[in-house]
């Protein structure tokens, strides 16, 4: 028995010891990096993990395979207390490159055992190849914008500066219609007082409206030229940056001297992977006409794989040294949004639209003629159901939606609280323009995109509603 003791014990202390050793000695866990995928030319941002802290600083060997693709340093130090230290890897390839093919870059860590991590250097394309697609894209979004109408909403807001420099407002005015390109954008920005503007607005109360400003002058604006030639322009490449979680190239655009007038001069925010245009900021180069144009910032959204379509236009001017009309004095702030490029068909069919052909059954028994007051009510729905139906289709509504079950919430509760019976039951949908207004259609409260982004909670919303709820 004692020999046994004698054998088993140094045995045991034998694995304790191992496992003491073991936990001082950690290991390398993983090796990972910031992105999978990045342009020639620029860092990625990688890191070393151990299993678990060091007690002293350690250095962890590096390499990259291909090493022509990248470079790291040889090793990076984690140091004590700790289990991650970052490191920087810098691709070689030039930002300015020939169009080149996309390279798979893995990088090694070692100590103790060996990981590994992989990202993929796209090939970058040449800053002259670039434009070349730049403008192949905007001339293909022209093409595209003559076949689409959205609508578009324009806020313009006149000011005035006094002599301390305080601005307010001094009127505004408001242009909703559905936008036509089909002819080309116009850019006429004034015009004197007469009946309709031409066909670029379908609107039926130009006469009304458009006693100083055109709708269609500030609708050229979704353009950066309805004629777009890379011959016509200067291009420099100034940085890339981030709109939001898109990468992009910045570049300055500038006409050249022979170029016609009229064209885009300013800057442009063009998408590091298919080369379109998200943003254009700038102006337009005097034209014979007149030798004034707006200084404005067009945004676009990608609302389909690839394809980036303009939907907020902003626009400011204050020059005051100006004498010839009518551009003497001259200070507003104007916003145009866009929308319904591809309205939602509608969720129920038109009446006589489709012709279902069932298997007759007999139901004589339960048939039964509804009263004249169901009769009344259900005649007064399809009205109802209509007109919101041809408000959707002409995409002033909004598709039916969370926002409308949360605002049918609301109601309700305004309704079991009050002890009140209402049938058919109450509807609510959502107006997509940016005037602070409700009404109701029937049974169906209609509240406005701009009064709604504007009501700071739901006691203000609970308000609105019951007042139209009443």
């Amino acid at each position: 028995m004692r020999a046994l003791k004698t054998v088993v014990l140094p045995f045991l202390l034998g694995l304790v010891l191992a496992g003491i050793s073991t936990a001082e000695n950690p290991a390398l866990s993983s090796v990972s990096l910031n992105s999978a995928n990045v342009v020639g030319g620029n860092a990625v941002l990688g890191a070393v993990t151990l299993n678990t802290p060091a007690l002293s600083d350690i250095e962890v060997s590096l390499a990259v395979d291909p090493s022509s693709a990248a470079k790291v340093p040889a090793s990076v130090t984690v140091p004590a207390g700790s289990t991650t230290a970052t490191f920087q890897i810098t691709t070689l390839l030039n930002k300015m490159a020939v169009v080149g093919n996309d390279t798979t870059v893995t990088i090694y860590g070692n100590y103790g055992v060996t990981k590994h991590a992989s990202f993929t250097a796209l090939a970058p394309v040449s800053f002259d190849r670039m434009v070349d697609r730049v403008v192949q894209n905007e001339r293909t979004f022209v093409a595209t914008m003559k076949s689409m109408h959205p609508l578009a909403e324009t806020y313009i807001q006149n000011l005035h500066e006094d002599k301390d420099h305080k601005v307010e407002p001094t009127s505004d005015q408001y242009f909703l219609g559905r936008l036509d390109l089909s002819t080309g954008p116009d850019d006429v920005l004034f015009e004197k007082q007469r009946s309709g503007f031409g066909g670029h607005f379908m609107n039926p109360f130009s006469g009304l409206l458009s006693r100083k400003f055109m709708p269609r002058g500030f609708a050229q604006m979704v353009m950066l030229d309805a004629d777009f030639q890379k011959n016509n322009y200067y291009f420099n490449f100034v940085r890339q940056e981030f709109l939001g979680d898109v990468r992009c190239v910045v570049v300055d655009v500038q006409p050249k001297e022979s170029s016609p007038k009229g064209l885009f001069t300013g800057r442009i925010w063009v998408e590091d992977r298919d080369f379109n245009i998200v943003r254009f900021n700038g102006t337009y180069t005097p034209h014979s006409r007149y030798s004034y144009y707006l200084h404005f910032d067009s945004w676009r959204l990608n609302l389909q794989p690839g394809v980036w379509l303009p939907t907020y236009i902003y626009i400011e001017e204050s020059d005051s040294k100006r004498i010839t009309a009518p551009f003497h004095g001259l200070y507003l702030k104007a916003q145009t949004r866009l929308w319904g490029y591809d309205v939602e068909r509608l969720k129920h069919d038109q009446e006589l639209t489709e012709i279902q052909v069932e298997t007759a059954q007999d139901r004589s028994e339960s048939a039964s003629d509804a009263g004249p007051v169901e009769a009344q009510r259900m005649w007064e729905r399809l009205a109802e159901d209509n007109a919101v139906d041809h408000l959707q289709k002409v995409g002033l509504l909004a598709p039916q939606g969370d926002v409308d079950k949360i605002l049918k919430t609301v109601v309700n509760n305004l309704i079991i609280t009050n002890n009140l019976e209402i049938i058919p039951d109450v509807r609510c949908r959502v107006l997509l323009t940016s005037p602070l207004e409700s009404f109701t259609i029937g049974h169906t409260i209609v509240v406005s995109r701009g009064l709604l982004d504007v009501l700071p909670d739901e006691a203000s919303l609970a308000m609105v509603l019951a007042h139209e709820l009443a």
